[in-house]
């Protein structure tokens, strides 16, 4: 099964190479070129296949909601070549992750059910079910590790630690807040619940800018909202768009990222099934039929996007 991997360039000009989870970045003085492969991860581990057609799933549903959200706050994009590309300012990013819920689910979920009542400094209430609505969104931010897991954070512990300024800390939360309302009223227009999400933030030439994707199902949960009171109620599973169904696989069988676990076997009808879901959102949350980019030639029309467009910011 075709499928982005990785990309190993060498262009003209680029002045560093990063290497994320799911993305190869290259960089050129104060532009970079995200090139949005098919690598997945789950638990801060990358799986050892790729899944066909989800970094340009990824790309092109974050390029639509960073032009949807640019009124709220700035963000890092100037343009979006390709499917699997985009170009964009460099920012020195914040070492802390934005993540705020809606609902009480995942991560979250699975603290809550364990007994703890407190999640990055905030208090839930007792009695809350999985998927309940949550009084209102809360934000846990976690840290953002170069390598490794990231880990929950406390707003003071970050204060504290001087990780963040308390007033860049305190416009990250507003930007936050602001976002995720306009999320899920980008969901709600489609059908769907905005669950939870993560924003990440960085600064350039002073000024605080929204970095990354935003509201994909890699970074971010949703819930078909027909039936979502009725399957609450009768205290069944929420129908998900989400990569939460790619970690509940994994959980189901034996892996969730601890030491000495070893993934499982990935066939190629998961592969398939895991490709499917990501189409599936896309046309749900864009309303769009999906087309899928050509793999013949995928390296090469990747390279020539990112040379031409990185050329023209620079002439």
């Amino acid at each position: 099964m075709e499928a982005i991997k990785e990309t190993n360039f060498s262009f003209a000009g680029q002045t560093g190479f990063y290497r994320g989870k799911v993305r190869d970045v290259y960089y050129f003085d104060d532009r970079l070129a995200i090139v949005a492969t098919d690598r997945i991860s789950a638990f801060d581990v990358v799986l050892p296949r790729a899944i066909p057609y989800k970094g340009q799933v990824l790309n092109q549903i974050a390029s639509l909601n960073l032009k949807a959200t640019s009124d709220i706050v700035p963000n890092w994009v100037i343009s979006t070549p390709d499917p699997n590309v985009t170009i964009g300012i460099s920012c020195e990013p914040y070492k802390v992750e934005m993540v705020i819920r809606g609902y009480l689910a995942g991560h979250a979920w699975r603290e809550y059910k364990a007994g703890k009542r407190t999640l990055c400094g905030v208090t839930l209430p007792e009695g809350l079910k999985e998927n309940d609505k949550l009084p209102q969104p809360i934000i846990t931010p976690t840290t953002k590790a170069d390598e490794g897991h990231d880990e929950d954070i406390s707003r003071e512990e970050i204060l504290a630690k001087g990780i963040v300024s308390e007033q860049d800390y305190l416009n990250l939360e507003r930007n936050t807040q602001a976002l995720f309302a306009r999320g899920t009223e980008l969901a709600a227009q489609r059908g769907l619940i905005l669950v939870d999400t993560k924003y990440e933030f960085g600064k350039h030439n002073g000024e605080i800018f929204l970095i990354d994707e935003i509201h994909t199902p890699d970074s971010s949960r949703y819930f078909y909202s027909e039936g979502y009171a009725e399957r609450q109620q009768n205290g069944e599973a929420q129908k998900q768009l989400s990569k939460e169904f790619v970690r509940q696989w994994l959980i189901e069988n034996g892996f969730q990222g601890k030491d000495g676990q070893t993934v499982p076997e990935i066939t190629d009808e998961v592969v398939s099934n895991i490709s499917e879901r990501y189409i599936e959102l896309f046309e749900v949350f864009t309303g769009h039929l999906f087309v899928k980019s050509d793999y013949a030639q995928a390296q090469q029309r990747i390279a020539t996007a990112v040379e031409q467009n990185i050329f023209s910011l620079k002439h």
